[in-house]
């Protein structure tokens, strides 16, 4: 299933992809499933389990045997204002270097642990929000990453179990300022601007991703291919991420955690190629089988 939400009269609102388009979750509850407790948001698609979930298909089922414009119901996603796939996340954690070429361009050691940093809420933006260029960084960076969606409460999970506690995944842009991340050996600074975690279009459910270490995953700036990997190059897969952050804190349902960049990123080209994002440049997220994430940046205004 792909989940996502929408912005429609000033409220963010939960809907399904489908062959048939986007259907509302809302409207579609109130017309053919009077008094269900149809879920608002991801969060609580995620918390309901898998009484939710067979709620949505029973509501897609139902709407798709009376398709058309006049049930009210259905939207054409490219009519669509998005918000993130997933919006009032409890953390946002994020693996650096995790993936060998990565760490290779950028003349890094291959880490022996994963390297933990956070993101926070203000970071996040949805499919084609615009970002704003920080007025205090002049290297900001593009940063294609496959977002992990975790399904129910983790703590101290083997590997082996790891990704049971998945509901799903997205495509995300890990933006980062790479004067401001360098600062100091702290990366915070330059991750947490606001709008630098961009997420989305779906939150697609791990049973139609299936395998997370085999998904191709390309970063396109203004049409060009900066990225172009696969996350079989990860040097900490899934699973691996997922238990090793359990070991130290709790994972909560609706939790997102960005597993790390492939190579092609502006700050490993030699110094006199680097030419970071600027006004206008539209940059585009793929990873197969969770869609396309396209922003554009603007000069932030005074």
């Amino acid at each position: 299933m792909k989940l996502l939400h929408f912005i429609a009269d000033g409220n963010t609102k939960l809907g399904v992809a489908t062959a048939n388009g986007v259907l509302d979750v809302e409207a579609a509850a109130a017309k053919f499933e009077a008094g269900a407790a149809a879920p608002k948001d991801a969060q609580e698609a995620i918390a309901g389990g898998e009484e939710t979930l067979g709620l949505l298909n029973r509501l897609v089922e139902q709407a798709a045997a009376s398709v058309g414009a006049e049930d009210g119901v259905w939207m054409r996603e490219n009519e669509l204002t998005w918000a993130p796939s997933v919006t009032r996340p409890n953390k946002i954690i994020c693996i650096g270097l995790n993936y060998r070429r990565h760490a290779e361009e950028t003349n890094s050691p291959i880490p022996a642990s994963p390297i933990v940093f956070h993101k926070f809420n203000n970071a996040l933006a949805g499919h084609g929000d615009d970002v704003f260029l920080p007025r205090t960084s002049v290297k900001v960076d593009y940063e294609a990453e496959l977002a992990i969606v975790i399904g129910r409460k983790a703590k101290y999970v083997a590997k082996e179990d790891a990704l049971d506690y998945v509901f799903g995944y997205s495509s995300a842009n890990d933006l980062s300022a790479r004067d401001l991340q360098m600062r100091t050996s702290q990366w915070a600074l330059g991750k947490c601007c606001d709008g630098f975690a961009p997420l989305g279009p779906y939150l697609v459910t791990a049973d139609e991703v299936g395998n997370p270490n085999d998904l191709r995953i390309r970063c396109l700036v203004n049409g060009e291919v900066r990225q172009d990997s696969n996350t079989s190059d990860m040097i900490f897969a899934c699973d691996e991420i997922v238990s090793y952050v359990s070991q130290h804190m709790t994972l909560e349902p609706g939790d997102v955690i960005l597993t790390g960049t492939p190579e092609g990123v502006v700050m490993g080209y030699p110094p006199e190629r680097q030419i970071y994002l600027k006004d206008g440049d539209t940059v585009t997220i793929e990873i197969e089988k969770l869609g396309s994430l396209t922003n554009t940046m603007k000069n932030e205004i005074a």
